[in-house]
């Protein structure tokens, strides 16, 4: 892995991190749907736009139409959907943690669904990784954690290990990575208007916290993230870009910790050592054998 591709990883990993702080931020002051919704209509008509400028074109393969719009409906609508939801009453460190365990999901699916086989060390990972996040979860839970929430970021984090079972598709001929990014992000933000509308009223608290939240999250998180991640796994490839989700946990709890107060247990800590760790066996680990 070369130097380019190392930063990428890193700045990948902390600008997703981050999303969770700021997300928490706004469904505090602001209706979680409309916000997510105006969110992608922004970020993906600058996506779109930089695209254009730069000269990428809406040609596109039928794989990565088809990419565009499972990618829109699972990371963007229900994936970040459900976990703005969830974190109106859930703290952004325990979302975090819930959707770092995405690579785990990953490599499970493969082996249950799709013939892949793993080594032991990435079975151990495998076991340690959910052993980790159920540590977390009982001693969360102790402290009377909302369970209608945690089961809204579960839910969330199946719909991310879809999304990010497609990003193969949509990666495929790399010139229009920016016009993918945008397009994906409109296709979000219409899925998520109608519920929006349905389910919720326009009530905000408006403060200077609440601007900054909101900017932050549709340029770094929204657009910038998404469009480093799509580079990278064309760079050097879906599983060895999703090594860099070892990092998640622990820059999901450092930055909500520092910049909303969450506390932090023992038992927080072990966990998301033991996750780190879990993830980062199964990436280093994995291998992809098909039965004969």
């Amino acid at each position: 892995m070369d130097i380019r591709a190392l930063m990428m990883g890193l700045a990948f990993a902390f600008m997703w991190s981050s999303a969770f702080a700021s997300a928490r931020i706004i469904v505090q002051s602001a209706p979680p749907l409309m916000s997510l919704s105006l969110r992608f209509l922004i970020s993906g008509l600058i996506g779109i736009a930089i695209a254009r400028a730069l000269g990428q074109t809406w040609q596109l393969t039928t794989a990565q139409w088809r990419a565009i719009f499972v990618f829109g409906l699972s990371q963007n609508a229900l994936y970040l959907g459900l976990n703005f939801i969830a974190m109106q009453t859930v703290e952004a460190s325990l979302a975090a943690i819930i959707a770092s365990s995405m690579p785990l999901l990953v490599a499970f699916a493969g082996w249950a669904f799709a013939g892949e086989r793993l080594r032991p060390l990435a079975v151990a990972g495998l076991a340690a990784g959910f052993g980790g996040v159920a540590l977390i979860m009982g001693a969360r839970m102790g402290g009377g954690v909302d369970l209608y929430g945690v089961a809204l970021c579960v839910a969330g984090a199946i719909a991310l290990t879809v999304a990010t079972l497609s990003v193969r598709g949509a990666s495929a001929g790399g010139g229009n990575l920016l016009m993918i990014v945008g397009l994906q992000m409109l296709v979000g933000s219409a899925l998520l208007a109608g519920p929006a509308l349905a389910l919720e009223t326009f009530d905000v608290v408006w403060s200077w916290q609440l601007g900054a939240a909101f900017s932050y999250t549709v340029l770094i998180p929204g657009l910038a993230a998404t469009w480093v991640w799509f580079l990278l796994v064309g760079r050097i490839g879906a599983v060895r870009a999703a090594t860099f989700h070892f990092l998640n946990p622990f820059f999901g709890v450092a930055v909500a910790a520092l910049l909303l107060g969450e506390r932090l247990g023992p038992y927080d800590v072990i966990g998301v050592a033991i996750i780190m760790a879990g993830i980062l066996a199964v990436q280093r680990s994995r291998v992809v054998v098909k039965p004969i």
